[in-house]
């Protein structure tokens, strides 16, 4: 059973199909996991309903982030057990010159506690991981990000993270356009709502085999 199903009405389904998207086009053989704001601001520092968890960080996700947290770590496994590349684009700590549209938006943003900004224990990066503080939610916004995977002769992305329709979306849609094959896990990845959950994990099925 996929994400969707019971959200999202088999007739937009079928149309999806019946225009062609989401066929799959394979995976590259040389990978790059790409884990995205699993810091405790979207997650909190300990299991929590989300109503709980916004108490101590409002941009926290509560429970289903530690539950996607528990399956990005099994993945990081692998990616450590045959050096493939790992890299950490994160949410850079908010100065009060970071303001803008997101700001006026979203004033919480504004003022997320350090501890908030650190990255969860359990998935944390390691020395030579490649770390990439963002201000916007693509990681290739701003950021050296496809300088790096060049690099490294990276063909496919397997994205991770926070949240699905938002920071992960967009690192979707743009690494597509970059030409890179993309995966992602669906327990991989996870938002403080479930419709929104859904609804951006089948939009990024149109570009990416997830």
């Amino acid at each position: 059973m996929n994400p969707w199903d019971g959200i999202i009405p088999q007739s937009e389904q079928e149309s999806y199909r019946a225009a062609g998207f989401g066929r799959r086009s394979g995976l590259g053989k040389h990978p790059a996991l790409l884990i995205i704001d699993v810091q405790y601001r979207t997650v909190g520092t300990q299991p929590r309903p989300f109503m709980e968890a916004i108490k101590e960080f409002p941009t926290a996700c509560g429970q289903v982030g530690w539950d996607a947290v528990h399956q990005i770590a099994r993945v990081l496994a692998l990616f450590r057990q045959k050096g493939w590349p790992v890299l950490y684009p994160y949410v850079s700590q908010k100065e009060t010159f970071d303001k803008g549209r997101l700001a006026d938006k979203v004033p919480a943003l504004m003022r997320v506690a350090k501890r908030g900004y650190d990255f969860v224990a359990d998935v944390a990066p390691e020395a030579n991981d490649v770390l990439l503080p963002k201000k916007h939610p693509s990681a290739f916004f701003g950021t050296p990000l496809a300088s790096y995977l060049i690099e490294r002769g990276v063909n496919t992305l397997v994205v991770t993270g926070c949240t699905t329709s938002g920071c992960v979306r967009g690192t979707v849609v743009d690494g597509f356009a970059y030409n890179f094959r993309i995966l992602v896990p669906h327990e991989c990845v996870y938002d403080r709502s479930r419709v929104s959950h859904a609804v951006n994990l089948l939009t990024c099925r149109k570009n990416t085999r997830t």
